[in-house]
């Protein structure tokens, strides 16, 4: 890195730093271990020197995988909320719950913090989570160059909290483990758990096969910052 002078004004201007990428050097990285190595032209699938894993330099079929995956949780996830997430066998009576009646149920009875939690973890972040996964996948496929740093950073935020989806899932396991040790109530899932499960399995996968490095695809490494 160095100054240049101006032609026109014999200034000297400020220093810029050219980066490189990972194409134009002719490297690749390991999805597995990270190991990056030196990209194989050879007709063979390429394996890495070092775990053995198959490398790319995208994951292949990123994007129709990624569509597949979120359609899939997309119409599963109205079942999982109108199908009963529990049902309830007492000797008052049967019961199911969705999981909007236990946040409701909850809500009534006064603990505001677990209803909220519930609601939070079972019904808005898997929304949010399909939602944001398919506003990065639309943007990969229109080639856009819009704020690509928010982007990367939105996706990494759906990445480490689409786990906690499953709470409401451990929730309801937790419960019936404890109830069937009485002899007055018997709670088994419903079809929505499945479904509910289903939902947050697939949006986990979808955001594993979805490339955040297509995002960078289109932006020329001219040393720019993306603030």
């Amino acid at each position: 890195m160095s100054d240049s002078i101006d032609q026109n004004t014999g200034e000297p201007q400020a220093a810029t730093t050219r980066y490189t990428t990972a194409s134009r050097a002719n490297v690749v990285g390991c999805h597995a271990c990270g190991l990056v190595q030196p990209l194989a032209r050879t007709i063979e699938k390429q394996r890495c020197t070092r775990c053995g894993t198959a490398v790319h330099r995208r994951h292949p079929d990123s994007i129709a995988r990624t569509w597949a995956l979120l359609i899939s949780a997309a119409i599963l996830y109205i079942p999982a909320n109108l199908f009963p997430i529990m049902h309830t066998s007492s000797i008052l009576g049967s019961e199911d719950d969705t999981i909007m009646s236990g946040v409701a149920l909850f809500w009534n009875d006064g603990d505001y913090p677990l209803s909220a939690v519930i609601f939070i973890a079972s019904i808005l972040v898997p929304m949010l989570k399909l939602i944001s996964l398919c506003f990065l996948t639309i943007s990969v496929q229109r080639r856009s160059t819009w704020r690509p740093r928010q982007r990367t950073t939105l996706f990494r935020i759906v990445e480490g909290v689409g786990r906690w989806s499953m709470l409401d899932v451990f929730v309801i396991t937790l419960t019936i483990a404890l109830v069937r040790f009485k002899s007055l109530a018997v709670i088994t899932p419903g079809p929505g758990a499945l479904a509910f499960a289903s939902v947050v399995v697939l949006t986990m996968i979808a955001s594993m096969q979805f490339d955040p490095r297509l995002m960078w695809d289109n932006i020329e490494p001219s040393g720019k910052k993306y603030d």
